[in-house]
């Protein structure tokens, strides 16, 4: 008990909250991490929405949002879309379809979502 508190005490915040994220999508059945993931291959994955923005491309309303699972980001794209309603910063998200861009920059357009409960902080 006394050595998990001092690895707490040492661990940053940021740390912490990855091993969190990580520790729930991996529970999520049927998921795929995001550092596992290959391009141009349908997955499935579990995270949290770390960044939103709201743009046109190429003359269509876009959201785009940054989801990460503690192993790794991808962004989701849905077209013709000025907002979702649940998609806000910091919500759990379970989002599926084929994977573009190539393995640093993984896109994921007009994703199936799905919203997860949020944890009670």
């Amino acid at each position: 008990m006394v050595r998990r508190f001092f690895k707490r005490l040492v661990q940053d915040e940021s740390e912490r909250r990855s091993e969190s994220i990580r520790a729930w999508a991996s529970a999520v059945p049927g998921t795929t991490p995001i550092a596992s993931a290959a391009p141009r291959t349908i997955a499935r994955i579990a995270g949290v929405v770390e960044g939103l923005r709201v743009r046109p491309r190429e003359g269509v309303p876009a959201i785009e949002a940054v989801i990460g699972d503690g192993t790794g980001q991808v962004t989701a794209v849905w077209l013709g879309r000025r907002q979702i309603s649940g998609l806000t910063l910091g919500a759990r998200v379970v989002v599926e379809g084929r994977l573009g861009g190539d393995a640093l920059r993984l896109q994921l357009m007009n994703p199936v979502t799905e919203f997860a409960p949020q944890e009670n902080r």
